[in-house]
């Protein structure tokens, strides 16, 4: 594909119009302008498919010129973590380990045997940020004995939980885990259970020959020098993956509309949730189970940068409209990738939102009927009604954070499987005559008419 052309869209898939692509190509060409970056490439997802893609400058400069497409891998850093949290997450969903398994079920006799999986995912395990020694200065990284070895010597810089603290040793760790588990390397099990499955062909430790180059531009001179390769070894886990505009559009898509290629959907979303915030003062940012969250307004985008020596990537994706943008750039400095990314993503929101589905009439659900209207509970409506075929409840309409989600469990008994009160039990309680006389929600009562606690206890 050339650098200027969009990559091909399914019918089904509504194209962006001939106005935003001008806008998202300028955005590209200002950005790398502004970082002088020698190349930027960008796609952007939406409804699962790449629908715009934009390359602007070199992915390789010198003699070997030569212009980035779709298809040209660049290293993506640590987005390379979100790949391990998936796996940790799969053998999570099989059995295989708890998030609440320490380090010590894996490797027995470390010294760090009471940091549990759960808060390496999220940077709040406190454990210091790199790997012992000084890779980042040499660009030497350990094998897995060293590794190993170079564990027992790193420090546990701050209480779990007490704050975020990205630790690159704790993704190291996770790499460690999975082996562990399944007794393959590293690679081999992120290639058969992530990347075969999302088609993902071009992406894994081992770049082409037709690869970007990374460089460093001088602030002063402008002038480009090339970076060297970095293996990263056993601490790949981390952020040791090359990919491509392509490949990780397939993932963005995946990640904005998961199905059960990799996790289950309901994994995804556990990933995408806060479990720690990166911003405490302005909440405009947090992190998960290997997802970071950033806050723009009201909307809240969920992905992962990436930085290695020549290069910067950001992943963003706005799960609430199936969108999702990736930006590239062969530069060590300057390029602000996941802003670009979230810039794009708004862009694309802003001018051409997407429609929602028309509204239709839901069917009859007799055995629902005498549960739905409006009910009291602590003074205040609760008001119960049918979408999608389910029982569902609000507090406020209109307002979604109200909003429950029911399943019935048996005669008379459901259960919240979604929503503000996901998990609790709702109880019907019926007269002698059969019709329902309160229902139970969360031990709460619940009747037909407002009532105070003291009529309650007549």
């Amino acid at each position: 594909m050339s650098p200027d052309t969009e990559a091909p869209v399914e019918a089904s898939v509504e194209a962006l119009s001939p106005g935003l692509e001008r806008d998202l190509r300028a955005r590209l060409l200002a950005a790398q302008r502004s970082w002088r970056s020698p190349g930027v490439s960008a796609g952007v997802v939406r409804d699962g498919r790449l629908v715009w893609s934009g390359h602007v400058g070199a992915a390789r400069l010198g003699a070997a010129a030569a212009p980035a497409t779709d298809d040209t891998q660049y290293m993506i850093g640590s987005v390379t973590k979100t790949f391990t949290a998936l796996v940790v997450m799969a053998l999570r969903d099989e059995g295989l380990l708890s998030l609440d398994d320490t380090l010590d079920t894996f490797l027995p006799g470390t010294r760090h045997a009471r940091v549990p999986v759960r808060q390496m995912l999220a940077h709040a395990s406190g454990l210091q940020r790199e790997p012992v020694g000084n890779i980042w200065e040499s660009l030497v990284a350990p094998d897995r004995e060293a590794f190993r070895a170079g564990v027992e010597d790193a420090e546990q810089v701050l209480p779990a939980h007490h704050a975020f603290h990205y630790s690159n040793l704790a993704y190291g760790l996770l790499g460690q885990v999975i082996e562990t588990v399944t007794g393959r390397d590293w690679e081999d099990v992120v290639r058969e259970r992530v990347l075969d499955p999302l088609g993902m062909t071009r992406t894994g430790l081992t770049p082409a020959a037709d690869r970007a180059v990374g460089y460093q531009v001088d602030p002063f001179a402008r002038t480009a020098t090339e970076e060297p390769l970095f293996a990263l070894e056993a601490t790949a886990p981390l952020g040791g993956l090359w990919s491509t505009v392509a490949d990780m559009a397939r993932y963005a898509a995946y990640v904005a509309r998961p199905d059960d290629r990799v996790v289950a959907p309901e994994t995804v979303t556990e990933m995408c949730r806060p479990l720690i915030m990166t911003d405490v003062d302005g909440w405009s940012g947090a992190y998960g189970l290997g997802f970071g969250m950033g806050r723009r307004g009201d909307r809240v985008f969920v992905g992962h940068g990436g930085a290695m020596p020549g290069f910067l990537t950001g992943l963003r994706v706005r799960r609430a409209e199936g969108i999702g943008a990736i930006v590239f750039a062969n530069a060590s400095s300057r390029a602000m990738s996941l802003g670009l990314a979230t810039d794009l993503l708004e862009a694309v929101l802003d001018s051409e939102p997407p429609l929602p589905e028309a509204w239709v009439p839901e069917p009859e659900r007799p055995e629902l009927a005498p549960l739905l209207g409006q009910w009291w509970s602590e003074g205040e409506p609760i008001t119960f009604f049918v979408r999608g075929g389910e029982l569902w409840s609000y507090l406020a309409e209109d307002d979604a954070l109200s909003e429950t989600r029911y399943a019935a469990e048996g005669p008379d008994r459901f259960r919240a499987v979604a929503g503000r009160e996901r998990g609790e039990v709702l109880e019907v309680v019926r007269a002698a005559d059969g019709s329902i006389e309160k229902l139970y929600f969360a031990t709460y009562a619940v009747t037909r008419r407002p009532l105070a606690f003291a009529d309650l206890t007549r």
